[in-house]
Parts: C-alpha cells; sequence; structure tokens
C-alpha cells in the first residue's frame, strides 16, 4: 500500500494593502484542512509586484493572521525546508524554469506591441472569434529575434499552449471543470528571465513547497486551467484544487471592492473581536453536520471538511457579524474583557477598576461592538444632561414623576452606606413601586440617574453608584422641575 503523502497547503498574499477579510477567510479554511489533516500550513509572501509591495503591508498581514491564532508552520518569519518564503528571493527559482521552457522550445519570446495586439483583439471580436493571442512571434528565427531588440522592443516570455486541448481537472469543491485550450491561446508567463508573472511563480513555488491542495477563491477558478498548462510544460505532478465560493452582498451582488478591501485592523478598531470576525467567517461557505453556529478554532478544526463547502456564494451580513460579536462579548471572561475594552475606554476609568468591571458587567450584553462600551457606560462616570421630560413614564402627570421621585429619595435617604446594593435597594422599593406603579416609580427613578431613556435598570445602577452620588442624581432632577406649575 502507497503510503499518503503528508497535506501540505499555503496562503499567499500580495503584501500590496492591508489584510483583510477575503484572505483572512481564505487563509482559515488552509489552516482547519491542515489541523483536521494534519498536515502543514504555509505563509508564502507573493512580492513579485514590487512597485505596491511594500513591508509594511507583509508585517500587517503576518501580525493580522497571528492575532486571529491561525499560526503557521513555515513562513517567511519561520524557516522550513522549502523557502525562501517570499517571491522576491526566489528569483534564481524562476530564471532556471524559465530557461528550461525556452530551452525545451515550450516557451518563447514575444515581440508585439500593445498596439499589434489590441488589433489583433478587435479583429477577433470583429469576427465573431474568441479573442487570444494569434501566435505571430512562434516561430521567430533567433535572428528575428535579435532584429526585434535592435529596434528597442523588450519582449515577453510566452507558454507555447497545444491548440484544440481539453484542460480537466476535479474541483473538491466543484467538481470536473474542463476548459479548452483554443480559449486560453499562448499565455504570457514572464516579462523576462527575472520577471516571472503570478501563473508561472505561483506554479514553481507549489511544486518546490511540495503544495498538495491549493484551497482559494472562485475569482482564481480562470487561473487554474493557465497553471496546469504551465505545470504540465515543466514536468510537474499537479495539486489537488478546491475553489472557495466567492463572498456576496446581502442582496446576493458581488460583494464591492471598498467593502472587500476593508482591512482587518478597521473592524478592530470598530470594536469587533478576533474570534467572532473567524466564526463569522468559517460560516460564509461551509456548514457543519448540525445547527450548531458558536465554535472556537480549535472546534473550527475538529468539525471541518472541505466537503461541506458549498457552491454558492456566501452572503456577508453585517448584522450577522454584529451578533456574533455580541455572543463573543457576552461571553468573555470578565477580566480578558477588561483588557480588551483599554483601546476604547478612557483610560482614567481603570483608576475605579471595582466599579468599571460593575459597570462592563451591566452593559456587556446590551451591545455589538467595544466601540460601543462607552457611550453607554459613560454616565456612570459623568452625569448627563437631560430635559425633564425623559423623567416621564408614558402619559404620567409631571406632578406625580416629581412626588415619586421625592418618596424614593425619602425612603433611600436612611439606608446606610453598606445596605446600599441591589437585592437590598430592590426589597425595599418595590413594595413603592407596586403600590404606585412599576413604570411610574421605576422609569423617572432611572432616568433621573442615567439622563437616558435606554440604560441598566435602577437598582442596577444604584449599586454602583452608591448612596452619595444616587441621592444627588435624585436631587439634581427633583430640582429640574418649576415648582410654581406644579401648584
Amino acid at each position: 500500500m502507497t503510503p499518503s503523502v503528508p497535506v501540505r497547503v499555503r496562503i499567499a498574499p500580495s503584501p500590496t494593502g492591508y489584510l483583510h477579510l477575503g484572505t483572512i477567510r481564505t487563509a482559515l479554511f488552509n489552516y482547519l484542512f491542515a489541523k483536521k489533516e494534519g498536515g502543514s500550513f504555509v505563509v508564502r509572501i507573493e512580492d513579485t509586484d514590487r512597485e505596491r509591495s511594500l513591508p509594511i503591508y507583509e508585517q500587517d498581514i503576518l501580525n493580522g493572521l497571528r492575532a486571529l491564532g491561525l499560526e503557521w508552520n513555515e513562513g517567511p518569519d519561520i524557516q522550513g525546508d522549502y523557502g525562501p518564503y517570499r517571491q522576491s528571493e526566489r528569483i534564481e527559482i524562476y530564471e532556471k524554469y524559465l530557461k528550461k521552457l525556452l530551452d525545451e522550445k515550450k516557451a518563447y519570446w514575444c515581440f508585439c506591441t500593445k498596439e499589434e495586439l489590441e488589433e489583433e483583439k478587435k479583429a477577433m471580436l470583429a469576427s465573431g472569434l474568441f479573442p487570444k493571442y494569434g501566435g505571430a512571434c512562434r516561430h521567430l528565427s533567433q535572428k528575428e529575434r535579435d532584429e526585434k531588440r535592435s529596434q528597442g522592443r523588450e519582449g515577453v516570455i510566452r507558454l507555447l499552449v497545444p491548440s484544440k486541448t481539453d484542460i480537466k481537472f476535479n474541483d473538491i469543491i466543484r467538481g470536473e471543470i474542463s476548459v479548452n485550450s483554443d480559449t486560453i491561446g499562448d499565455i504570457v508567463i514572464a516579462r523576462s528571465l527575472t520577471s516571472p508573472l503570478y501563473n508561472f511563480a505561483v506554479v514553481v513555488d507549489d511544486e518546490e513547497m511540495k503544495i498538495t491542495h491549493v484551497i482559494r477563491g472562485e475569482d482564481h477558478v480562470t487561473n487554474t486551467p493557465k497553471q496546469m498548462l504551465i505545470a504540465k510544460a515543466l514536468g510537474f505532478g499537479e495539486p489537488k484544487y478546491a475553489h472557495l465560493p466567492l463572498l456576496l452582498a446581502p442582496d446576493r451582488s458581488k460583494m464591492s471592492k471598498r467593502k472587500m478591501e476593508t482591512s482587518f485592523d478597521e473592524y478592530l478598531k470598530e470594536g469587533y473581536l478576533p474570534e467572532a470576525l473567524l466564526n463569522f467567517l468559517v460560516l460564509l461557505g461551509w456548514h457543519p453536520e448540525d445547527e450548531r453556529e458558536l465554535f472556537s478554532l480549535e472546534d473550527m478544526a475538529s468539525y471541518f471538511s472541505l466537503k461541506r463547502v458549498q457552491k454558492s456564494g456566501a452572503v456577508f451580513n453585517v448584522e450577522k457579524l454584529d451578533w456574533f460579536n455580541a455572543q463573543y462579548i457576552k461571553n468573555l471572561p470578565i477580566d480578558v474583557l477588561l483588557e480588551r475594552l483599554r483601546d476604547f475606554l478612557p483610560e482614567e476609568w481603570y483608576a475605579e477598576e471595582e466599579k468599571l468591571l460593575k459597570i462592563i458587567v451591566l452593559e456587556r450584553g446590551r451591545v455589538k461592538k467595544l466601540s460601543e462600551f462607552e457611550e453607554g457606560m459613560s454616565f456612570f462616570f459623568v452625569p448627563e444632561e437631560f430635559g425633564v421630560d425623559v423623567l416621564r413614564w408614558k402619559d404620567m402627570e409631571m406632578t406625580a414623576v416629581r412626588d415619586n421621585l421625592r418618596l424614593v429619595r425619602e425612603a433611600l435617604s436612611p439606608v446606610l452606606e453598606k445596605e446600599f446594593t441591589k437585592d437590598f435597594l430592590e426589597e425595599l422599593l418595590m413594595p413603592l413601586a407596586q403600590k404606585k406603579g412599576r413604570g411610574e416609580v421605576l422609569w423617572p427613578l432611572r432616568a433621573a440617574l442615567s439622563g437616558r431613556k435606554n440604560s441598566p435598570g435602577p437598582f442596577e445602577i444604584m449599586d454602583v453608584l452608591g448612596k452619595k452620588e444616587t441621592l444627588a442624581r435624585i436631587e439634581h432632577a427633583l430640582g429640574m422641575f418649576d415648582q410654581d406649575s406644579m401648584v
């Protein structure tokens, strides 16, 4: 029996922009597959675009993946047996294989100008033909190539693609896909011996790094036949392919480039938790066997299977993302949540850590993002300015609002500071609320304390504020009434 080949997958981002959710989802699916199969997850930086590739983007990508817990086995910062792991450091490898193809007459130099190629394309379209390169430079002699260069034409390297050939592959997610080579033509694989293009470099890298499975977005399906042609010309084996569904907007249209390219860091700044983002993303295109929705990263790896990845597009619904984030905020250990909030709350609030923890416990069930905590909590630290009408429950007479607040003040005044707790205060005031009406007593009290129409309950607020501040806020509310108008 032939021993199975160890699974090796890769994520190969281009450092031409900050890490975004599309790249994260692809990285996540590769990571989970490697974990489930006991294989290796490789990070490879595709930085052959020398003008747009920047170290700051590479670092952002690596930092982001690590912050998400998607640790890799090999990469630019974790050397393995198949490095280097930046394409810019692999130029000599590409040059070797380009020379091999040229020497074996499987590739050739093309000197057609952009204008000539555009005219050829227009003529083919006008004739109802599929636009592709016609092969004008296929059989140039060395003398003719030298003449072209003497004219100042730089040239590119094209792969010699056989005509009338079906290129077939069995996509793990989509089943069999077949493309005829006549729709492809002789593709450009390099601008020069030291400037390979994407389709060529990725084939060489996947072979040299022993990649067994290529798991990537559906937008790469059209690249796969081209890469298979290159691999065959080089005598390489073929990895197995799995193309993930597109991310769609809620109306099922293609997700806008602006939304797709919103950086991971921007989501963090908005107050989304990395764990929630991963949980949300794993369900964009994959579903477990049961109805479960909340997964830790370890759970995802345990449950994951490419067989349960869907073919159709996955809808990106920000309301669902907010729901996931709210669930994770509710379930985070309170000490962890306290630290996560340091970038979102005024530093001086941390001087009263015991008070702050109480408030966070009250607020955590009311927010969707970490960025919402400060606004929701601020009245605990600085009293709100509000109009007297905020104190009114439904269509209460304002005199009744004032009178009920006075009764509450009278009930609270003799209470000792040590007794000023939620449970004691609730036991003290609920008989009054039942006699006068819950809303008629508790709404004005809560509004007097918070200055808001929406806030935690009055007993919870008093428990945090303490007796002195509670009575001060009730007095402030009572002082807002025009006594003469209520006689």
